[in-house]
């Protein structure tokens, strides 16, 4: 069975459901609230987990009752934790603002997440072992080019989502080998407003790009081959929250069970079609027999 290691975040989600998000100054009365496991890594893990690897999660909670209910669901999902670490103090929280329309608006608090900014012993081993990592940048920085730059050394695949946005040192970018952005963090990265100059600007730095496209779907990039762009399942989005992650999750363990890269990037869709129709992050996230009758529909 195909191994991946996540090195990354672990939240609780605190959603906030309303018709319309407030402007600055305002208040709204809303319309559901929920506490959904997630954070950007834990989705990750539990997408991967769920698409039918083998995943263990590298990170950390606090020792509150966040941090109980984080491990349990990364459990419960099949998700390895032996390698996640419980901190003094609160877990890290996510608060979003999710409204009528499926979209969302988000401001994380790092809790235990923001003590991860080095391996740990025995994460180095983790990391050798599986077939791909995937980061994303919910941690310090300084631990996401550690596991990165591990990950190199053992030849392992290593695949990060540049969210939440910001400058990516050299250091990092070398030890990339696919870099998987939204529209906004392509823009972000690069200054380019179209997506398909901002994947060829990103190639400079990496050698692989996949920029999620929301509705539309994916545009993937590699040197020297033609872009290839792979629309999305349409379907009427309730919750958007995790759509990117579920992705993510389910596109690398395509990859690492080597279906070619538009059939892995349909089949990814085809995962992020079904948790966008469903609540919550990790809650919306589909099994893999979900995925494939979606994929085949």
């Amino acid at each position: 069975m195909t191994h991946i290691a996540v090195l990354g975040s672990t939240n609780m989600d605190l959603v906030a459901y309303v018709t319309k998000a407030p402007q600055r100054g305002e208040t709204v009365t809303g319309r559901e609230f929920r506490t959904i496991p997630g954070g950007k890594g834990a989705n990750q893990a539990i997408a991967a987990a769920r698409s039918g690897a083998t995943v263990s999660m590298i990170g950390a909670v606090g020792n509150d009752a966040f941090g109980v209910r984080l491990r349990g669901t990364l459990e419960h999902s099949g998700v390895d934790t032996d390698s996640l670490r419980t901190v003094e103090g609160p877990s890290g929280t996510a608060h979003i603002v999710v409204d009528a329309e499926g979209g969302n608006s988000i401001v994380v608090i790092p809790g235990a997440n923001g003590t991860v900014d080095h391996l740990s012993p025995g994460d180095e081993g983790v990391i050798a072992s599986a077939d791909a990592l995937l980061l994303q940048l919910e941690i310090p920085l300084a631990a996401v080019v550690a596991g990165a730059e591990a990950a190199r050394r053992h030849g392992v695949r290593t695949v990060l989502t540049p969210s939440p946005a910001q400058p990516l040192p050299p250091e990092l970018l070398a030890s990339i080998d696919l870099l998987v952005p939204n529209e906004y963090e392509a823009v972000t990265l690069t200054g380019r407003t179209d997506p398909r100059e901002a994947a060829a600007a990103l190639l400079d730095l990496v050698p692989e790009v996949v920029v999620t496209l929301g509705a539309t779907g994916s545009l993937y990039l590699a040197r020297g081959t033609e872009p290839l762009v792979v629309p999305a399942p349409r379907v009427t989005a309730v919750d958007s929250t995790g759509a990117g992650d579920t992705f993510v999750g389910a596109l690398v363990v395509a990859l690492a069970e080597e279906k070619p890269v538009r059939e892995a990037l349909s089949w990814a869709a085809a995962a992020a079609a079904i948790s966008v129709q469903r609540a919550g992050a990790s809650a919306s996230m589909p099994y893999r027999p979900e995925i494939e009758a979606q994929y085949s529909s």
